[in-house]
C-alpha cells in the first residue's frame, strides 16, 4: 500500500500533468489535424528546446512576464529566440510543450501584411478542419495605438472582463489621470479600420472566408509589450471559455534578438483549450485507438500459440495487442477489448490449434468466424 510520502513522490511538478491513453489519444487527434492543415499551407516543422535562458525574455514581454516559470536554470517558451538562428527560413510552425503555433518570417517588405492575412486564414482553416462550426478571428492593428502608453493598452485589453469603469480604474491605479484614462479608452473604442486591416479583410474574403468568420475589434489590444502591427485572437462562438489562440506581428522583437530588420508574424494556438473545446462540442471521434486487434490467451499452455498469431499480424502491419494476463478469463479479455475500442478479437483455443485456424470476432457487429490467419490478415487490413 502506498503511504502519503510515496504519493507525494508520484505527484507531477506544479503546472504539469499526466495524460492517460484516452485523453492522450484525443490530444493526438487534434494535434494531427493542426499539423495536416499547416502542411497543406506549406509550413514545415521545427523543434525547439523546452528550456531557455530567462535573460532572453526579461523585460521584453510586458506584464505577462509574471506568468513565466523561473527555475535555477531558466525556462521560456522558445517561441521567439529560435529566429535568431533560423531567421532565413520562410515559415516556421512551432511545437512547444502543450502549444502549437504557426510562424512566418519573410524579407519582402511589400508582402508584409499579406503574410499576416495568410496566417490568419490558415488559422481559420485549422479550426474548420477540426470541425468547429463557428470559429471567428477578431483582429486589430496595434499601430493604431502608437500614441497610447503600454500601461493603458494592458488595461484596455481587459475590457471584456472588467468593463469600461474597470478599465479606467485600472489605468488610474497605474498613475494615469482619470480624464486622460477616459480619453484613451474612448479613442480606442472609436478607432476605424486602416489600410492594414483592410488588407487582411480583402485577403480573407478572397480566400473564401466571409464576414461570419472575422470581425474588426478596436478594443483588442494584446497585452504583450512586443506586439505590433496586426494582432488577432481566435474565438469559438459556441465555446464560452475565451480565446483559443492569439497572434501578432513582432518585427521589433526580431530586431532585438537578431540585430536584423526581419518582418515576422505568428500565432500560438491554445492547445489545451482547443482540445477542451473540441471535446466539449463532441468533435473528437469516440474510437481513437490505433490498435486493430487483440489476441486473447485461451489458457496458459496456449500462450505460445497466441504470441505466434500476434507476431504474424504485426509482421503484416496490423497494430496488435496481446492480452497481458495468461490466467484471465476469456470474458474479461473481451470486455477489455471492447472498453478500449479495439474492433477485432482473435481467440485460439485447442480446436483452433489442431485445425491451424483462429476465431475472429468483430466486436462492432458481434459476428465471429473460424478461419485461417491469412484470411484474418486480409479481413482486418
Amino acid at each position: 500500500m502506498l503511504n502519503s510520502n510515496s504519493m507525494n513522490k508520484l505527484q507531477t511538478l506544479k503546472g504539469f500533468r499526466d495524460f492517460l491513453p484516452k485523453d492522450a489519444l484525443k490530444r493526438t487527434w487534434v494535434k494531427n489535424k493542426m499539423i495536416s492543415v499547416a502542411e497543406r499551407w506549406g509550413y514545415e516543422p521545427i523543434e525547439t528546446p523546452t528550456l531557455e535562458p530567462y535573460s532572453l525574455f526579461k523585460g521584453k514581454i510586458g506584464e505577462d512576464e509574471k506568468l513565466f516559470y523561473k527555475f535555477t536554470d531558466t525556462i521560456s517558451s522558445a517561441s521567439r529566440r529560435k529566429y535568431s538562428r533560423h531567421a532565413l527560413l520562410d515559415r516556421l510552425p512551432a511545437g512547444e510543450y502543450h502549444q502549437h503555433g504557426d510562424e512566418a518570417v519573410q524579407q519582402n517588405e511589400q508582402y508584409r501584411y499579406a503574410v499576416d492575412a495568410e496566417v490568419i486564414a490558415e488559422n481559420l482553416d485549422t479550426y474548420l478542419a477540426i470541425g468547429f462550426k463557428k470559429p471567428v478571428v477578431i483582429f486589430n492593428n496595434r499601430d493604431l495605438m502608437k500614441d497610447i502608453p503600454y500601461s493603458a493598452i494592458v488595461a484596455i485589453d481587459k475590457l471584456k472582463k472588467i468593463g469600461e469603469q474597470g478599465v479606467i480604474n485600472n489605468m488610474v491605479q497605474k498613475g494615469i489621470n482619470k480624464s486622460q484614462a477616459s480619453d484613451y479608452l474612448k479613442f480606442v473604442m472609436d478607432m476605424k479600420p486602416d489600410a492594414t486591416v483592410k488588407t487582411i479583410i480583402s485577403y480573407l474574403e478572397k480566400s473564401g472566408f466571409g464576414r461570419e468568420y472575422y470581425r474588426f475589434e478596436p478594443t483588442l489590444a494584446r497585452s504583450f509589450s512586443y506586439s505590433q502591427g496586426p494582432i488577432w485572437e481566435i474565438i469559438i462562438e459556441d465555446y464560452e471559455t475565451g480565446s483559443v489562440g492569439g497572434g501578432e506581428r513582432y518585427d521589433g522583437m526580431m530586431k532585438r534578438l537578431t540585430g536584423l530588420d526581419i518582418p515576422a508574424t505568428g500565432i500560438a494556438f491554445g492547445f489545451d483549450r482547443t482540445v477542451e473545446a473540441a471535446d466539449q462540442l463532441n468533435l473528437i471521434p469516440e474510437e481513437l485507438t490505433k490498435t486493430k486487434a487483440l489476441v486473447t490467451i485461451f489458457a496458459p499452455d496456449l500462450l505460445e500459440n497466441s504470441i505466434k498469431v500476434a507476431c504474424d499480424l504485426r509482421e503484416n502491419k496490423i497494430n496488435t495487442e496481446l492480452y497481458p494476463n495468461e490466467n484471465a478469463k476469456l470474458d474479461k479479455q473481451l470486455k477489455y477489448a471492447d472498453k478500449k475500442g479495439i474492433p477485432y478479437v482473435l481467440i485460439i483455443g485447442p480446436e483452433e490449434v489442431k485445425e491451424s485456424k483462429v476465431v475472429l470476432k468483430n466486436l462492432k457487429t458481434k459476428e465471429q468466424t473460424k478461419t485461417t490467419i491469412e484470411n484474418v490478415i486480409s479481413l482486418v487490413k
